[in-house]
């Protein structure tokens, strides 16, 4: 594909911050007659591009460049915050998915599944596993929402403006799926030992006696042993979360708002946020739980193969077991992690995730 050098190089794609190409040559044109030199150098037309700021409503940590490196470590932070404060929060929940998956004997429904545990465990047992838990899943946001901006940026310049607009949702998916390979390395060890933990009672307390024991039985590979299917559970859900979310988000400010985004104020901005995810969580849940009920067996069961998991557990049991709470603790996990995000971004100075063009690109376009 032939690509010009301007196309090659812009930071701002278009079908991120601009529902037009008219849109952005107005822009552009704002920034190169803007009269402040300390924003805006006028040494090169590509300079200026490359100077974009984004002006943050309180400016806690000045402007923010986008696609800079301080871009990129916001994105990671908040991505951070996002999942690890949030899959910590719901331990409870997972702990009974996972035990319903592994023992439907014995855990037969949500709320029978929770009086076991009470009655066996006590309070203190709904918690078990939160350590791996918040330390696997803030690496996996880490890398999740960082490489998520990076690879949609990257692919996005592959593309060029052009196929960028008409083929954003390819590159929803693309950049979503890239990040999640990454982000599924750095979370693989904590999720083995967290299910070990959850699972079976009296393994481990937690992460610092049940990381050496899992470790000496099944070797440092073993904490390895989910990643395959891990990749399955995750990569499909991850296209979903990311790609669902940006279109619903579109959705809601061109259908279901009859004010434009940049209108709106920032906390409703993040409600649609919250809105979009949750929406987002429930299809991702369902696309997602097969593969989730194979890392379950996978990790409990020591030596035990994805054809055992069948023969156990039926393909019917792949797709059902345990859904109905997954939907509702994947559909509330994914709108707060959105609303989370979108929230660390507005601190920082930088737009909501998806929808329309930020504030300030919109007031220079129309200037």
């Amino acid at each position: 594909m032939a690509l010009s050098d301007n196309s090659r190089q812009s930071l701002i794609p278009n079908y991120l911050y601009s529902s037009s190409s008219i849109t952005n040559q107005l822009l552009i044109g704002k920034l190169s007659s803007d009269s402040n030199p300390s924003l805006f150098p006028t040494a090169s037309p590509q300079k200026e591009q490359q100077n974009f700021m984004i002006p943050a409503p309180s400016e806690p940590f000045g402007k923010i460049e986008m696609y800079s490196p301080q871009f990129y470590a916001a994105c990671t932070a908040g991505g951070i915050l996002s999942c690890g404060l949030t899959h910590m929060a719901v331990t409870p929940l997972d702990l009974v998915k996972c035990n319903m998956q592994i023992d439907p004997a014995k855990y037969k429904s949500i709320s029978s599944g929770f009086g076991v545990l009470l009655k066996e465990q006590g309070l203190r047992g709904f918690f078990r596993g939160w350590v791996p838990t918040l330390l696997g899943y803030s690496a996996q946001g880490a890398c999740k929402f960082g490489f998520y901006e990076f690879f949609k940026k990257y692919y996005s310049d592959i593309a060029g403006p052009e196929y960028a607009a008409k083929y954003k949702t390819l590159i929803y998916l693309a950049g979503s799926a890239s990040a999640e390979v990454i982000a599924d390395v750095a979370l693989c060890p904590m999720e083995a030992v967290k299910v070990r933990v959850q699972t079976q009672p009296g393994f481990a307390r937690g992460l610092s006696d049940g990381l050496p024991k899992f470790v000496r039985s099944e070797g440092a590979l073993g904490l390895y042993k989910g990643l395959v299917p891990l990749w399955g559970r995750q990569i499909p859900y991850t296209m979903m979360k990311f790609a669902s979310f940006e279109t619903i988000v579109e959705m809601f400010y061109k259908y279901a708002i009859p004010t434009p985004k940049n209108e709106c104020s920032k906390s409703f901005q993040l409600g649609v946020s919250f809105a979009g995810g949750y929406v987002a969580g429930v299809l991702c849940a369902v696309v997602s739980h097969p593969a989730d009920n194979l890392v379950s067996f996978l990790n409990n069961a020591k030596g035990a193969s994805a054809r055992d998991a069948v023969k156990k557990l039926g393909v019917w049991g792949l797709l059902t077991r345990g859904l109905p709470l997954r939907i509702v603790m994947i559909g509330t996990l994914t709108g707060a992690q959105w609303g989370i995000y979108d929230a660390f971004k507005v601190f920082v100075g930088l737009p909501t995730t998806g929808g329309a063009a930020p504030p300030a690109a919109i007031e220079a376009a129309k200037a």
